[in-house]
């Protein structure tokens, strides 16, 4: 397996609360990609005493070592369980009922010599690409389909995290792992794959600079910083044209690129 991964703060002030990992299993044989975007919540309080990149640090960990170590798990198995124990780790001492409590987007891959598994939750990507070139999505769409309207209400936004008809993220419960887009392709049809926050996806979903294969094309030509470079450039140039199209100029952007 050849990998790279890179990483940019959305702000030079603030923590970068993205978290990613690249593990090969001691076998050699294999491999598993982590990538999680942490969720900053808005003001007035989460319930928690921790941070968000305290959250994410925890719950990636706990992620990478029961995916490589425990292969008799599924991924939603996996992902159930990393929940649990981050939740066990500070349960004392936060409320974890509190709909804002820590929590983050999941994208999470793993291969053997057989099948390629993957998992995604929340609005992170995750990219396959086939021997023969061509690129498939995996996306969970369902925060997507909430109303940018209701989006910008809080406390609209609250009645729908991680509620049915909502979208979903790794909290603190651990059952939310059932929702998450899952699926298994043959080894054989994989010969590359690369996992995406939605700062670095930005270069698709927002600026259209290309499609799902071409981006996988920068990341093999460029690398992930490469391809966070050309984010971080389209974003300068956007504001210089007074362009208002996100709420923040920049987002916590991570990339991760593997070639099985």
């Amino acid at each position: 397996m050849h990998s790279g991964t890179a990483s940019l703060p959305g702000h030079p002030e603030r923590p970068n609360e993205d978290w990613a990992a690249a593990a090969v299993p001691a076998s050699g044989r294999g491999g598993a990609v982590v990538v999680l975007d942490g969720v900053t919540p808005p003001s007035g309080g989460d319930g928690c005493v921790h941070s968000v990149h305290w959250f994410t640090a925890r719950l990636g960990g706990a992620l990478t070592e029961l995916s490589t170590s425990r292969t008799d798990l599924t991924l939603t198995e996996v992902l159930a369980e990393a929940i649990r124990r981050t939740a066990d780790a500070h349960r004392g001492t936060c409320d974890l009922s509190h709909v804002r409590t820590p929590q983050a987007t999941v994208v999470l891959a793993r291969w053997d010599d057989r099948a390629v598994e993957h998992l995604v939750l929340s609005d992170s990507v995750l990219l396959l690409e086939s021997p023969e070139g061509g690129v498939r999505a995996v996306l969970d769409d369902r925060l997507d389909a909430v109303p940018p309207e209701v989006l910008r209400s809080h406390a609209a936004t609250d009645l729908l995290r991680n509620a049915d008809g909502g979208f979903f993220t790794a909290a603190a419960d651990p059952s939310v792992a059932a929702r998450a887009v899952t699926g298994v392709t043959p080894r054989s049809e994989v010969r590359a794959l690369a996992a995406l926050t939605d700062g670095a996806a930005r270069w698709v979903e927002l600026f259209r600079e290309g499609d799902w294969t071409q981006c996988l094309g920068v990341l093999r030509k460029e690398g992930p910083r490469g391809l966070l470079d050309r984010v971080r450039a389209l974003e300068e140039r956007d504001a210089e044209a007074g362009g208002v199209r996100r709420w923040k100029l920049h987002d916590d952007a991570t990339a991760v690129y593997a070639e099985l």
